[in-house]
């Protein structure tokens, strides 16, 4: 079913909105126990309360001042004074009372989704809010207080002119602290909810090998580029820019609600006139803008490919100079940068474009209240108080209206972002809710590693690489895989450790913590000495002593000699020569003690006497293991030769009958 053209942007500003609930719901409200249109009305709720203590407040205080200084009151706020005894004495207290009313029932029957703290989200908005609807206010009351001090100026009344500035001045002096924290709490509300959602992207990021079946760094196999800059910097610019929009959104409904009254009880023909204004203007920007989200998130892409090429430069900056590949690399770091400043020049044209319609649609309109109130000032119809009165207001009205318009690059950047962050969001969390099925290694109780009759095909391929395999390695057995180079022996290490699937057939193998799979080349984390030995085990469980007595069985006395503080962290990876860093994962071997263990050509990079030793460690512990290698010394080590023959095609054979000299 094809959407119709005409019906195209709606389609694509649902499914817009639908990411963006998806993004942005969770935080205040579950995903699978409230709906969109819930979330939706629990923010009208929201105004509804907030208002409703703004007006009891506003009530209140007036009281107060009334009694304490009459005469001020009256004169000053005698406006104020009387539109809340129209409230209160008419129809519209009812009104205002029943949607206080029922934003609070809201809230109160969705106290358990609001579990989780989540309750403390929605009171930081609350607060927000409540101080934009007091700037607000203040706002309003000063349109009526500069109306006031420009009849004084224009009538030459010299008393009347000060008494009002010193209240004109008084009204700024109580909005200042306001807006200041209501910058404290937005910003610290921001980093609640970037806390909190990149918390939940990093825990399925990491769930059921997420971060290994996504497969980042290949960049033509996936299309989740950099989830680096997604889970950083995307994560920031979401939470930061959402929080903006919506308080934008409050802030142009309430600066409409309290200024178009006024506007209107001055100028009629002025309303109408701004509103079919904003509505063309913001009509015409849209449909332009529509451009901008595809070149932004373009560039969101191509800059972080291009971070990525220079973190590669610096990862492996050793083996660059080895190789004197600096000509290739300022090559391949040149064309990702190429592509970033050719987006951004079309950037640049677009951007532009959408300044000039803008900044055209500004200035037009600041003619339309000289254009509409000149005859009727001429005629002394308004005075001159009003008619500033009426082109603050008017001001106040056309910010409020065309908050889209004046916001259209930053809505851009911001779809651009909601994309890339949802796509990396839904696809972790599809990866990370995947269930086993039967192709899938699947965790057995058992004490051995079985293969059955299992083909295995490489990701993206289409050949097996091995076929019809079947093996059994149970507790104290030992086995040699050996075959020429690119023939699968990797490949199959990443079978039996559960990374890979096979096509057909089935791999069975001890739980989580009985296996440990260690490679060529150790990874190395950002940590410790200690932190380095112990992983993946809590590193509470070892004493220093345990820790330097396990570093001397692996033959790594000088560790100990030279970093007596096991807790100095340094860039192991850079430090630690390869023979180091194989010693320091047999360390770890030992550690955490499995029952099994897969070794990856393990000690390539260890003469044959410290190869042996090693070896002769696994031997007294009695543990059984995996190995793959080419050296012929390893046979002796082993029990049993699977020989990988290439073609798919393998065989067993006891090591007393394997021929050496073949390998």
């Amino acid at each position: 079913m094809t959407t119709s053209p005409r019906l195209a942007p709606f389609e694509g500003l649902r499914r817009q909105l639908a990411k963006l609930r998806h993004l942005a719901q969770p935080f205040f409200l579950p995903l699978d126990q409230a709906s969109g249109v819930q979330f939706i009305w629990l923010l009208v709720s929201l105004l509804f309360c907030v208002g409703g203590i703004v007006l009891l407040l506003l009530t209140g205080l007036m009281q107060l001042l009334n009694q304490l200084q009459p005469v001020i009151t009256e004169k000053y706020f005698g406006g104020v004074l009387g539109t809340l005894s129209t409230i209160w004495g008419g129809w519209w207290g009812w009104v205002f009372g029943a949607l206080f009313l029922i934003g609070a029932a809201s809230f109160l029957a969705m106290r358990q989704q609001l579990r989780n703290r989540r309750w403390l989200h929605w009171l930081l908005l609350a607060v927000i809010v409540l101080m934009l609807l007091a700037v607000n206010g203040i706002n309003a009351g000063i349109s009526f207080i500069a109306r006031d001090l420009t009849n004084a100026l224009v009538a030459k009344q010299q008393d009347g002119f000060y008494r009002i500035l010193i209240i004109y001045a008084s009204c700024f002096v109580v909005a200042l602290p306001i807006r200041v924290s209501q910058i404290f709490f937005t910003l610290k509300l921001g980093i609640i909810w970037r806390d909190w959602l990149s918390r939940s992207l990093i825990a399925d990021y990491m769930s059921n090998r997420a971060y290994y079946v996504l497969n980042p760094n290949d960049e033509q196999a996936t299309d989740i580029d950099n989830p680096d800059q997604r889970i950083t910097d995307d994560t920031r610019a979401f939470t930061a820019q959402s929080l903006q929009f919506t308080l934008g959104i409050f802030d142009a409904l309430l600066t409409f609600s309290l200024n178009i009254l006024i506007l209107w009880s001055i100028s009629t023909t002025l309303t109408f006139s701004l509103f079919a204004y904003a509505a063309f203007a913001t009509t015409v920007l849209v449909v332009a803008g529509r451009k901008l989200v595809k070149i932004n998130f373009d560039q969101l892409r191509y800059e972080a490919d291009f971070r990525y090429g220079l973190v590669h430069v610096r990862d492996n900056a050793e083996s660059i100079a080895f190789y004197a590949g600096e000509k290739p690399e300022q090559e391949e770091s040149q064309r990702r940068l190429g592509s970033v400043v050719r987006n951004f020049n079309l950037l640049i044209i677009w951007r532009v474009v959408i300044d000039v319609m803008r900044r055209s649609i500004g200035y037009a309109s600041n003619f339309f209240p000289y254009l509409v109130l000149a005859a009727p000032y001429f005629a002394g119809e308004i005075d001159y108080g009003s008619f500033i009165q009426a082109n603050f207001a008017f001001g106040m009205v056309e910010s409020s209206l065309f908050f889209v318009v004046n916001q259209i690059e930053e809505l851009a950047q911001f779809t651009a972002g909601i994309s890339r962050l949802e796509g990396f969001q839904s696809k972790v969390e599809q990866v990370s809710l995947l269930a086993p099925t039967s192709g899938l290694a699947r965790i057995s109780e058992r004490d051995s590693i079985v293969v059955d009759h299992a083909d295995l095909v490489p990701p993206g391929g289409s050949q097996p690489i091995i076929r019809d395999l079947t093996l059994s390695v149970g507790e104290s057995d030992k086995l040699l895989v050996v075959g020429p180079s690119g023939c699968g022996k990797t490949s199959l290490l990443r079978m039996v450790s559960g990374l890979w699937s096979p096509e057909q057939g089935s791999v069975e193998r001890p739980p989580t913590g009985d296996l440990l799979f260690i490679p060529q080349k150790p990874y190395m984390l950002l940590g410790s000495l200690r932190e380095q030995l112990c992983y993946p085990t809590d590193e509470g469980r070892f004493s220093d002593d345990q820790l330097r007595a396990v570093l001397e069985q692996v033959c790594l006395p000088q560790l100990v000699s030279r970093y007596p503080d096991l807790d100095v962290k340094q860039d192991w990876p850079r430090i630690l020569s390869l023979g180091e860093q194989q010693r320091l994962a047999f360390g770890r071997l030992l550690l955490n003690a499995p029952r099994f263990v897969v070794l990856d050509e393990a000690t390539s990079a260890l003469d044959v006497k410290t190869e042996q030793h090693l070896y002769e460690l696994l031997l007294d512990r009695d543990l059984a293991f995996i190995s793959v290698g080419h050296r012929p010394t390893l046979v002796s080590f082993h029990d049993t030769v699977l020989e990988l023959i290439g073609n798919g095609d393998w065989r067993m054979i006891p090591t007393a009958s394997y021929d050496v000299t073949r390998s």
